[in-house]
């Protein structure tokens, strides 16, 4: 099995936290989004993962570094590390194609800007599965139709009129991802664009014409990273499933507290310093902060900062960031210093 992560993007929505770190590469819950989705992914599959394949952005944005940490992340998993380059911002479908010299045999494709907690039991009768999440609004999604047989026949983009409630999420499995790859092969050559890009979807409708059998999977949560207001909401769940789950290690044991106080659930990592605080509930604290005099409760904390006199609530604080002030709900970026 391989697992194909296009993660290209530069994450303008959640700026001023992608200026400086690509936002598959934010922690959420004390680890970056993609490495939390690749690892989730890998554990309900239920079967080797041979190969992950990435499809980064510029190499000067997704530099060494980026190519390091995703190595190590595939290496842990027992897998070969492979990595591609999307030159240009031209959709989903051209990203996949981008990876083409590893499109085949049994594949998962993950978009990495979204956290879930899914039921991976694949259907031995399907060609393809379309992860989906029934959604309130399904005019604000991509959505599928099913036929009687509960199979995939269609999929509409934002429906003006009701076609289902079943959201396309990003993740997709592929019996053999080769197939799509011929299909995303036509689309480009015949220059099928929708929306000023390359798309998955079209490469998806192509099997379907073929006869190719698409069933649903089914997925338990559904949590995004767009934005600030999002991923802040994202941490607080994702703690809240490690806490159920038993999750250990969430507390580094080099973290000292002086007249501190954490309310659990809460991911604080290595040489944080807490001084006169009370962290919790909800919070994530990067690597070497110092936090003195401060309240923070259901926010997001990168590594290396220090924070005084705050009183924090739904916030999001970048890297190397120094903090001295009372506002409250608050969105600042990396080397930021407000004092």
């Amino acid at each position: 099995m391989k697992i194909i992560v296009p993660m290209a993007g530069r994450g303008s929505r959640l700026r001023p936290h992608t200026l400086t770190v690509p936002k598959p590469l934010i922690p959420v819950a004390g680890q970056p989004i993609v490495h939390r989705l690749v690892k989730d992914i890998a554990k309900v599959l239920n079967q080797p993962i041979d190969e992950i394949a990435f499809i980064l952005g510029d190499p000067a944005f997704f530099g060494d570094d980026v190519v390091e940490s995703l190595t190590a992340l595939a290496t842990d998993l027992g897998a070969k590390a492979s990595i591609y380059r999307q030159d240009q911002p031209l959709g989903t479908g051209h990203a996949i194609m981008c990876a083409k010299d590893s499109l085949s045999g049994p594949a998962v494709i993950a978009y990495a800007d979204t956290l879930i907690r899914a039921d991976f039991n694949l259907d031995p009768e399907a060609d393809a599965v379309i992860w989906v999440k029934q959604v309130d609004q399904p005019e604000a999604f991509g959505v599928v139709k099913l036929n009687d047989k509960n199979e995939i026949v269609e999929l509409v983009e934002k429906p003006k009129d009701f076609v289902s409630d079943l959201a396309v999420i990003g993740i997709y499995y592929f019996k053999d991802v080769n197939v799509l790859k011929q299909e995303l092969q036509i689309v480009l050559d015949n220059n099928i664009i929708n929306g000023g890009e390359y798309q998955i979807n079209d490469g998806i409708k192509g099997m379907m014409a073929k006869g190719k059998v698409f069933k649903t999977g089914e997925v338990e949560e559904w949590m995004d990273c767009g934005n600030k207001a999002v991923t802040v909401e994202t941490n607080t769940r994702m703690l809240g499933f490690l806490q159920a789950d038993g999750e250990e290690q969430m507390i580094a044991a080099s973290v000292t507290l002086e007249n501190s106080k954490i309310i659990k659930p809460c991911f604080i990592g290595e040489n944080v310093s807490l001084k006169n605080a009370t962290i919790g509930p909800n919070v994530s604290i990067g690597n070497n902060c110092t936090i003195t005099d401060t309240t923070i409760k259901n926010s997001l904390i990168q590594t290396n900062s220090v924070i005084k006199n705050a009183n924090l609530d739904e916030a999001m604080i970048g890297n190397h960031v120094h903090y001295d002030g009372n506002f409250k709900t608050i969105s600042i970026g990396d080397y930021s210093v407000l004092a």
